[in-house]
């Protein structure tokens, strides 16, 4: 951090002027059908800033205050939370939901408060220069998709012709935004794809199953959440379907996902966009600040899955935002607007994230105005039965762009035409 923050900060603090908190609300489900992949993604995000706040006083000086409103994964919960903690100095916006994603675009754009829909989400708001407000780093759905074909393609010595590809997807906003990039792939490596939709909550999955059965696609990706992705692996497992060829989304590849189908389970495979595990120096600190100290979120015991980790990348992500935003305004108690500049000027390199306790937990990007999803990159974890845990067995790979961007131009284009957008970055 420069210098001169650093005086503006003491300035500050001489003059006695108090600095507001930094305010993060946090779109939770803890309870409802989907409350057991919410309850771990919303510890790890309070826990983070729980732990910046403990060991370093904040950021930059300046508190940080987590403002927590459930939404039970429902839409217009999710746009009611919006509405009822926009105006408490709100910095940015995680809905943890396709569907409020898309809700509050137009609002929190309106409002001038940033979103981040960390690997979720509309696609194609990776486009700067019609979706100001809104970012999507370090992937998203299209590139997920992208990346599983590429994995696919690496087994199958880079030819798939012929080859059946099935998208299993939750029959909703959110499982039907791989399709056309699925579509698109399919016409250029030239395999037969097929969808098979699972109606909400997903506990029943037998006339699904029965088609797999029949058609015996040659690998199955899938698009689940909740206990639609328990159901799924334990099908699976029951026809004996190859688990290594059973691909699941970065939301479908979590311990409570696996755990009950026991030995069943092993080999089933799962995109990731940070990596998995607790062998990180964060996590001592977060034991030592947080949850020794009682001031943890939940009971302490999720650190190390893959939610848990997911909302902490989402914290720290956050929380770089802000510093690269106070750098850039030269002060410590930024706005919305700030925090949106610092969002579009953040860059993650191997030597900050290694500095934060992270070392080669996510992929390296960066953020400009032209590209708010930065440069795409998964990779594929595979679950262990034996050893219960997942491990990465790729490097992050990058997606297809030659297939994706197309796509996101497409659509981020109609959206601005459709809403009278003036493009931005000229």
């Amino acid at each position: 951090m420069k210098k001169t923050l650093f005086a503006a900060i003491a300035a500050t603090l001489v003059s006695g002027a108090a600095m507001a908190d930094l305010v993060f609300p946090s779109l939770s489900y803890r309870t409802g059908p989907f409350a057991a992949g919410g309850i771990p993604f919303a510890d790890g995000y309070a826990d983070y800033f729980t732990l910046l706040n403990e060991r370093d006083g904040g950021i930059g000086g300046v508190p940080i205050k987590v403002i927590e409103c459930e939404t039970a994964y429902n839409t217009e919960k999710g746009v009611e939370c919006y509405e009822a903690t926009k105006g408490e100095g709100s910095l940015v916006y995680q809905p943890l939901s396709t569907g409020i994603t898309y809700q509050i675009i137009p609002k929190a754009s309106a409002d001038g408060i940033p979103v981040h829909s960390m690997g979720y989400g509309r696609t194609s708001a990776t486009n700067g220069r019609v979706f100001e407000w809104v970012f999507n780093y370090p992937t998203n759905y299209w590139n997920g998709a992208s990346i599983a074909v590429k994995h696919i393609l690496d087994l199958n010595d880079n030819d798939i012709s012929g080859k059946k590809i099935t998208l299993l997807y939750f029959n909703g906003a959110y499982g039907k935004e791989p399709i056309p990039t699925l579509e698109a792939l399919s016409e250029k490596h030239g395999f037969e794809f097929n969808t098979l939709a699972i109606d909400f909550p997903g506990q029943e999955q037998k006339s699904q199953w029965l088609q797999i059965r029949r058609d015996q696609p040659d690998y199955i990706l899938f698009w689940g959440w909740g206990v639609m992705n328990q159901v799924a692996v334990q099908e699976a497992a029951n026809i004996r379907y190859p688990m290594e060829n059973f691909i699941g989304i970065w939301w479908s590849g979590a311990e409570i996902d696996v755990l009950p189908a026991g030995d069943g389970a092993n080999g089933y495979k799962s995109l990731q966009f940070h990596n998995v595990g607790s062998d990180f120096p964060i996590f001592d600190d977060i034991e030592k600040y947080v949850v020794d100290t009682g001031k943890a979120a939940g009971a302490g015991d999720q650190i190390g899955t893959v939610l848990y980790n997911r909302g902490v990348y989402a914290a720290m992500l956050a929380a770089e935002a802000v510093r690269t935003a106070q750098d850039i305004h030269n002060t410590a108690d930024i706005t919305s607007a700030m925090m949106r500049d610092g969002m579009e000027a953040l860059t993650m390199t191997p030597e900050r994230m290694a500095e934060l306790g992270l070392p080669n937990f996510g992929p390296t990007f960066q953020v400009t105005c032209e590209n708010h999803g930065g440069e795409g990159l998964g990779a594929i974890a595979q679950w262990d039965a034996s050893a219960t845990k997942w491990a990465l067995v790729t490097d992050f790979i990058a997606p297809d762009d030659e297939v994706i961007m197309p796509l996101i131009e497409a659509d981020s284009m109609a959206y601005a035409e459709e809403n009278n957008l003036d493009l931005r970055c000229n």
